[in-house]
């Protein structure tokens, strides 16, 4: 028993010793994990509702799926700037907390949510009245542009009510209150569970819209996730409650800071968004099926990265709180901690990948051609999902430290770069060669590979380097 304590010991670093103050690495995972898993659970749960969404969707057919997981990538892509300002939120929150400065995280949450504001009012308008051409772009054909506008038209009307909910969570994500943002964003989602079941194929008395009962769905939902979370930031009692410290004042370090952050950000979602769009256009060339395959191939690899996206939260904030009181040491002790995290995470996740691979994708459609490319597609995943929660955890490391700007490089070189140009080999030339290899569905997810294996080995060159623990915010 005492051999098999010492191997546990070893393994999670437990015998590492802080020397910035008297909690113990035990203390430390425990202050993970008590942060992390409301955050790893809210992305589990969030990733299996958007699989329901699609299962449901996928009953209408491969053309439905399609239409759907079309307006994924540009919805994204609209979003970004708000989502990059909320990096920055939540980075320039942590410091604030770890200094002990409750008034200057109170202010940053109010000038966040002013200038996200504005950028929620641009990007509804742009997505109302550009939704043709952004469906288009992300490669739309005749056969789904009528119903994957619609769809992006619609959900676009709450995009406001979207930035609002992102920037309030990012905040409570900042000083380690992911409860908030799981109970916030777990309510919003099972009011739209429940409304794609009720207005996709009609029950409950309710009409029978297909796609644009999905539409009307998120939209709503995405609605309710605001209400709760303003309600959070409303109380009294909050530490972030917006009644405290008077009006919205702009301050140089404030903005500065989420400057620093959120441009980073920017250019890295920029770089993530127009990849995966390019990837995505790219797959749906190969067929409409090939496209299918891959939405549902998407769902179970999402598991991957939001529970590791969860740990990711955890670390960005406890990292960010350490550094904000000078604690170096520490923060470099988090980041063993959430490394040695994610690789149970990911044994866990490649366990239950293996054995549904056969299961999982007849959850979503009855097409045995589409079944069968799947199940392949599942065991090239598992292959990269060791890699995949690493990026994802180191990356959210350095985005508390502040460290935005390696991490965007890293996603313009692998992303926009060598992950699209993989696909293409692999989709369209190797394709062609060898058509009995099935490289139209498989290609995709083994580019997916090679672009986890090229981001974690550079992130763990750069968290190594440990000069990341001298940036200021």
């Amino acid at each position: 028993m005492q051999e098999n304590s010492s191997i546990i010991s070893k393994l999670f670093g437990f015998d590492l010793i802080n020397p910035d103050d008297s909690d113990s690495m035990r203390d430390m995972y425990r202050q993970l994990i008590r942060i992390a898993w409301p955050a790893a659970l809210e992305g589990l749960l969030l990733t299996l509702m958007n699989s329901f969404d699609t299962m449901m969707v996928g009953r209408l057919g491969p053309a439905a799926i399609t239409s759907v997981g079309l307006c994924a990538q540009p919805r994204m892509i609209m979003l970004l700037v708000a989502q990059a300002l909320c990096v920055g939120t939540t980075a320039v929150i942590a410091r604030r907390k770890g200094e002990g400065r409750q008034d200057a995280a109170v202010s940053c949450l109010k000038q966040s949510l002013v200038i996200i504001t504005g950028i929620g009012i641009i990007i509804l308008l742009a997505g109302y009245f550009g939704a043709e051409f952004m469906v288009t772009l992300a490669g739309a054909s005749a056969e789904t542009v009528t119903d994957a506008a619609e769809y992006f038209r619609i959900i676009s009307l709450a995009f406001v009510f979207n930035c609002w909910a992102l920037c309030i969570c990012a905040a409570k994500r900042g000083i380690g209150q992911t409860k908030v943002t799981m109970t916030v964003n777990m309510t919003a989602n099972v009011v739209n569970v429940f409304l794609n079941y009720c207005l996709i194929l009609g029950h409950f008395g309710f009409p029978a819209l297909g796609v644009r009962g999905a539409a009307i769905a998120t939209a709503i939902g995405t609605t309710v996730s605001f209400l709760m979370a303003a309600r959070a930031v409303l109380k009294k009692d909050d530490y972030l409650s917006l009644r405290h410290f008077g009006t919205v004042e702009f301050d140089r370090a404030t903005v500065s800071g989420l400057l620093q952050v959120g441009g980073g950000s920017i250019a890295e979602s920029v770089f993530l968004r127009v990849g995966f769009l390019i990837n995505g256009r790219l797959i749906a060339g190969v067929s409409t099926a090939a496209y299918a395959t891959n939405q549902i191939v998407m769902q179970v690899s999402g598991l991957a990265f939001t529970v590791g996206d969860g740990t990711a939260s955890a670390c960005t904030s406890l990292v960010g709180q350490s550094l904000g009181a000078k604690k170096k040491n520490k923060a470099i002790l988090y980041v063993h901690a959430v490394r040695r995290t994610a690789l149970v995470i990911s044994l866990m996740i490649i366990l239950f990948t293996f054995f549904g691979r056969h299961i999982l994708p007849a959850l979503f459609t009855d097409d045995a051609q589409i079944i069968h490319a799947a199940s392949l597609c599942f065991l090239v995943l598992i292959l990269g999902i060791t890699a995949q929660n690493l990026r994802v955890v180191l990356a959210g490391c350095l985005r508390g430290a502040g460290d935005v700007k390696y991490v965007a490089a890293v996603s313009l070189i692998s992303v926009l770069i060598l992950r699209p140009l993989m696909t293409w080999l692999f989709c369209y030339p190797l394709n062609a060669m060898y058509p009995s290899l099935m490289l139209g569905s498989l290609g995709p997810w083994i580019s997916f590979d090679i672009d986890a294996f090229v981001r974690a080995v550079m992130l763990i060159k750069r968290v190594n380097q440990g000069r990341w623990v001298n940036i200021k915010l």
